[in-house]
């Protein structure tokens, strides 16, 4: 179903775009032009790839009827992706553990079928785009966006730049110090066990205390852990990329009195080495929730749509 949110603003002669947060449990798609104009959007259940690009292309066709021309799509996928535009791979998912959406090529299809240009890359760096157009990164040419959740992915921008290279940033699976005899706990990563994602996700936390972190109350020793374990990748981001903020977001990143415990262990485990005013007297406003909040990846989706007709 074609839904059209209250939020509309005016009608405007300024082109339409279409954007898709393609995620392991649904597709948000949405077409407008920024966050106020926003003209449709709908959530299509991820299940096979050929249901769940049929009832995307069905969304746009029947968008592009009712409002207009489509200019562009832009599409953040979860991943792994192929995002170098000189392979015959381009625009695919390719080794995902997702049944069923190995070697699926969504750009690809998306071209061919609404006969528009596309714009591909993962879903956290299209997060990353969002901010950096309308949300916590404004103005920023350097930040890192780290999404905490089912799985935890990062991405961000570099130089103005998003994040690619060998292949893209799997900042979720960075590998940590951790005391073993105060937690033994294997992690629930299927390749390296006790990675950031195997130790802090959402289904880690769930594996380790038994219930989701939406359950657990905020006095719990759940969180002081998952600071932990989360600062130490924030640092290592400071020491290793110096991105000018760090955006949190995700489902975990909800309970927003882990913040201060995250920014107090960021504090205390750099131990005064980076003496950024940012971070010794700014901490707060360095360290933040993302601007757009839950809805950074899919207006992120039309940033990439929208950069990629103009520029």
């Amino acid at each position: 179903m074609l839904d059209d949110p209250s939020r509309t603003s005016q009608p405007s002669d300024a082109p339409l775009f279409g954007g898709i947060e393609g995620g392991g449990t649904k597709f948000v798609c949405v077409i407008g032009r920024g966050p106020d104009e926003v003209v449709a959007e709908e959530r299509i259940p991820t299940t096979t790839p050929q249901a769940t690009l049929s009832e995307t292309v069905a969304f746009f066709r029947a968008g592009s009827a009712r409002f207009g021309p489509i200019a562009a799509i832009g599409v953040g996928s979860f991943g792994p992706v192929d995002l170098h535009e000189e392979s015959r791979t381009w625009g695919y998912i390719t080794t995902t553990p997702k049944p069923g959406w190995e070697r699926t090529d969504v750009a690809g299809r998306l071209k061919r079928d609404l006969g528009v240009p596309v714009a591909f890359d993962t879903d956290v760096n299209a997060a990353a785009l969002g901010e950096a157009r309308w949300g916590a990164a404004r103005g920023l040419d350097s930040f890192v966006y780290l999404t905490v959740g089912t799985g935890i992915g990062g991405g961000g921008l570099l130089g103005g730049r998003p994040m690619h290279g060998l292949v893209h940033p799997e900042m979720g699976h960075m590998l940590l110090p951790r005391d073993r005899a105060a937690d033994p706990f294997p992690g629930v990563c299927p390749f390296h066990g006790g990675c950031l994602e195997g130790l802090a996700s959402g289904p880690a936390l769930l594996a380790r205390w038994g219930q989701p972190a939406e359950s657990l109350p905020e006095g719990h020793a759940a969180w002081a852990l998952e600071a932990h374990y989360l600062a130490i990748a924030v640092v290592n981001f400071i020491c290793t990329l110096s991105p000018q903020r760090l955006i949190l977001g995700g489902g975990v990143m909800d309970q927003a009195h882990l913040f201060p415990l995250i920014r107090r262990e960021v504090v205390a485990l750099l131990n005064g080495y980076v003496r950024a005013e940012e971070i010794l007297r700014g901490i707060d406003s360095y360290i933040v929730p993302p601007g757009l909040g839950n809805r950074s990846g899919r207006l992120g989706a039309l940033a990439m749509a929208e950069h990629l007709v103009r520029a």
